[in-house]
């Protein structure tokens, strides 16, 4: 019994003592990419550095080293010593689902295209938005499960295109312009609402329908303070939602940790949502001294997605949208413009947005011009696509290059400092570290 006992107690023994001694195989270093940079932006809004190298170790800066550095055995170099490099650019609004910037072919295929189809164009839409510089978005309207899906397809590297903070769909009151039953036949709409669940009318209903989006995985939640310009809705731009409802909303959201944009034309929608502690106003189109003031107390940003009204005007007037869009396009068109340099010359916060699928996919750049055009410096626009962008998201990951950020960055010919057209046409896009479009600009 006794020797039986110690033979026990000697195999008890032996086993962590043999496993004491077990060596590991040696762990080799990810390899890393070296970017040679002939100019670098680190951070937006301070004056960029001379030739640099960055070294990228998975999907993060991992060094900053002054002139070129030669790479280490194993590590591909990208020789950007003729390009300016400054950080991924971020677009706070998009709407990668389905066609975009085509309205005619859009109302064309309705009838024979379904979500499947949609949920195709917006991986392409995607790959488009990337490789035109644009690292990060957030989509603020789309088929929920759908852009969720897209969304974890991007960040399991199954599909390339860049990071999304999705919305869902945009919460909006019956009859109003996140109603997707406005203007359609009576068996159609029924269908429609039939499976509406962003709709609401009322403060507790409203709650409702913030859940409903948060259930659907949505990381931010958009509401519809005002009428639209692409929607069939009564009261044209004006205020859609009362007061306590957005208050509802906009509570219930930050509960859940979500943030929110309204969209908001019309000064007493923007005014409202403002009052009731919203987040970011898209498009901003009529503002007054006491909405400016507003933006300023509450510290909330303008996403000013100036190129769609330019678009949406464009396309009214050339028959691919109903004779009803035409009038607001041309009040919204001429109003935005006056109302954002008033705004920017406040010094009023802002995270560049483009609300593009009302425009075409891959022309997001375009928007810096009119920025820069209605009182910007290329310097503020820059900043607003990638710090201000940043603090919307309430990320402190992205939006800079320094050591621990995620290596989202671009690179273009020229300074955008000096022409912020540059950014127009991209040559370089790494994306969390990955290369996604080209290697040396120009070849």
């Amino acid at each position: 019994m006794l020797k039986a006992l110690m033979i026990g107690l000697a195999a008890t023994v032996a086993l962590p003592l043999y496993a004491q001694t077990t060596v590991a195989p040696p762990t080799r270093p990810a390899a890393a990419t070296y970017i040679q940079a002939g100019t670098l932006l680190d951070r937006p809004g301070q004056p960029p550095r001379g030739n640099t190298t960055i070294i990228v170790r998975d999907g993060k800066v991992a060094e900053l080293r002054d002139g070129f550095v030669a790479p280490e055995q194993g590590a591909t170099l990208v020789d950007l010593r003729t390009a300016f490099v400054l950080p991924g650019l971020v677009d706070m609004h998009v709407h990668l689902w389905g066609i975009g910037g085509d309205p005619m072919r859009a109302r064309l295929e309705a009838l024979n295209r379904d979500r499947f189809d949609d949920e195709m164009t917006a991986v392409a839409n995607a790959r488009t938005t990337l490789i035109a510089g644009f690292t990060w978005v957030r989509d603020l309207g789309g088929d929920p499960r759908g852009i969720r899906a897209l969304r974890d397809a991007i960040d399991a590297g199954t599909v390339e295109g860049p990071s999304i903070t999705n919305a869902g769909e945009m919460i909006s009151v019956t009859g109003g312009h996140g109603d997707g039953g406005n203007g359609l036949a009576e068996e159609f709409a029924d269908m429609v609402h039939g499976k509406e669940v962003n709709l609401c009318d009322g403060p507790d209903d409203c709650r409702r329908a913030v859940r409903a989006q948060v259930a659907l995985g949505a990381r931010v939640i958009k509401f519809a303070a005002t009428g639209g310009v692409l929607s069939n809705v009564s009261g044209g731009l004006g205020r859609a939602m009362t007061p306590e409802e957005m208050r509802a909303i906009i509570e219930t959201a930050h509960v859940l940790g979500r943030k929110v944009a309204a969209h908001s034309h019309a000064a007493e929608g923007t005014r409202a949502a403002l009052e009731a502690g919203v987040d970011s106003i898209e498009h901003g189109t009529f503002l007054d001294d006491d909405t400016i003031r507003l933006f300023k107390t509450k510290g909330a940003y303008l996403v000013p997605t100036e190129i769609a009204p330019v678009a949406a005007l464009a396309q009214a007037r050339g028959g691919a949208l109903p004779p009803a869009t035409i009038v607001k396009a041309e009040a919204a068109a001429a109003a935005m413009a006056a109302s954002h340099r008033r705004a920017y010359a406040a010094g009023v916060k802002v995270a560049f947005g483009t609300d593009t699928g009302v425009s075409k996919h891959g022309d997001n750049a375009t928007e810096f011009a009119l920025m820069v055009r209605n009182g910007l410096t290329p310097t503020q626009a820059i900043a607003a696509a990638t710090t201000g962008a940043a603090d919307l998201l309430g990320r402190d990951d992205i939006g800079t290059l320094a050591v621990g950020k995620t290596a989202d960055i671009i690179a273009v010919q020229g300074s955008p400092l000096e022409d912020v057209t540059r950014l127009e046409h991209v040559d370089f896009v790494m994306h969390r570290g990955k290369i996604a479009k080209g290697s040396q600009p120009g070849i």
